[in-house]
């Protein structure tokens, strides 16, 4: 029987917090319009190759919030996030995703862009960071329909904002 080692269990939890970690804030920083924050999910030299933009982060980070910029909302969602520690300063993953776009028809009539996936990834620790060192989105399915965004229309909903506007970062309770 082995013998359990709890400094060694605390070490894989305290990496799988971190890693999960660089990959909310990733999510949170796309939906955000946050450069940084999704910047921060990255090491300096990681490599992301989303098909259309593949290269260092700087500039995918960039292309990012360009392209999401040109929607009027995006709302992506993690599912499972799978985790593989590969060494004491590494770790595989696969993380699926669903993201839906507030997008417009050449007419200006709202569509709803469905588009879901996997980004399948390498993290690396380095000066006590976890952060994604290489990444690779997969896209399993996309749906683009039309939408009727109305119900926004009516009085007390409280809608989603971007560029530092949203509730979660003002949090500007009434009283």
């Amino acid at each position: 029987m082995a013998q359990f080692d709890l400094e060694k269990e605390v070490r894989d939890l305290a990496a799988r917090r971190d890693i999960n970690a660089a990959v909310q804030n990733y999510m949170r920083g796309l939906d955000r319009l946050d450069r940084d924050l999704l910047r921060s999910a990255f090491h300096d030299d990681a490599f992301v190759d989303a098909g259309l933009s593949a290269g260092p982060p700087d500039p995918y980070c960039d292309f990012c919030i360009e392209v999401l910029s040109g929607f009027g909302a995006s709302h992506h969602l993690l599912g499972q996030v799978r985790i593989e520690m590969t060494g004491a300063d590494t770790a595989s993953g696969e993380c699926y995703f669903q993201a839906w776009h507030e997008a417009k028809d050449e007419d200006g009539s709202p569509r709803d862009l469905f588009i879901s996936g996997r980004y399948i990834d390498e993290y690396a620790r380095r000066n006590g960071e976890w952060r994604i060192a290489k990444r690779r989105l997969i896209t399993d399915w996309v749906t683009d329909d039309p939408a009727n965004h109305d119900f926004f229309a009516q009085p007390g909903i409280h809608r989603g904002a971007r560029r530092g506007e949203d509730f979660s970062q003002m949090r500007d309770w009434p009283i």
